[in-house]
């Protein structure tokens, strides 16, 4: 008498494209909940976002923009660590400075709008403020909060139009050169170093 064999059940493991067909297959309406998600960490995926806001997979450009935007919908940030997440699943990925890129502002009203490249539309207040890094060579690093911990790089272009439209301001008993927006100043160098 010969004995029945358990099922094989083989793991995949993650891949982009799994992540994009559960995606699609769930058909969210608005911004996916990833902050109720806890799923298990299913280990790292070949994913890198560059410096210029691209998405990589495998070492090539993701070229489909809706696929960029759908991955974007689910980014998390936990402990310092980016990760793709879905409802089932938790994969690593790498982000070589912010993950999004504000590539354009308009100033409405005292606002100021940003459009991330991933199709967000971000207006800097209190609960999205911008900030200001001064980097190793000594150039402004601009970055706007955009949710959930996860930043926008500001661009060069657009953030040399936010220095055209900055104004002398107070922050901490000091003089700064800022922006205001939702009513809030933002400092983007001290008075006394122009």
């Amino acid at each position: 008498m010969t004995e029945k064999a358990a099922p094989q059940f083989a793991v995949k493991p993650p891949s982009a494209e799994g992540i994009a067909a559960a995606l699609t297959k769930a058909g969210a309406k608005g911004p996916p909940p990833v902050h109720l998600w806890d799923p298990p960490f299913c280990g790292d995926l070949d994913i890198e976002i560059r410096r210029d806001g691209t998405w990589f997979y495998l070492g090539t450009p993701i070229g489909r923009e809706a696929l960029v935007r759908l991955f974007a919908s689910v980014l998390k940030l936990e402990d310092g660590k980016f990760y793709l997440v879905t409802p089932v699943e938790k994969v690593g990925i790498r982000v070589q400075d912010a993950p999004f890129l504000a590539v354009d502002c308009t100033a409405e009203a005292g606002d100021l709008r940003f459009v991330t490249n991933v199709g967000d539309t971000v207006v800097a207040g209190p609960a999205h403020p911008i900030r200001v890094v001064i980097a190793a060579d000594g150039a402004p690093r601009p970055y706007l909060h955009v949710r959930r911990g996860l930043e926008a790089l500001i661009d060069r272009k657009t953030f040399y139009r936010l220095v055209d439209l900055a104004a002398p301001g107070t922050q901490d008993g000091e003089d700064w050169l800022g922006l205001t927006s939702g009513g809030v100043f933002f400092p983007i160098q001290r008075m006394a170093e122009l």
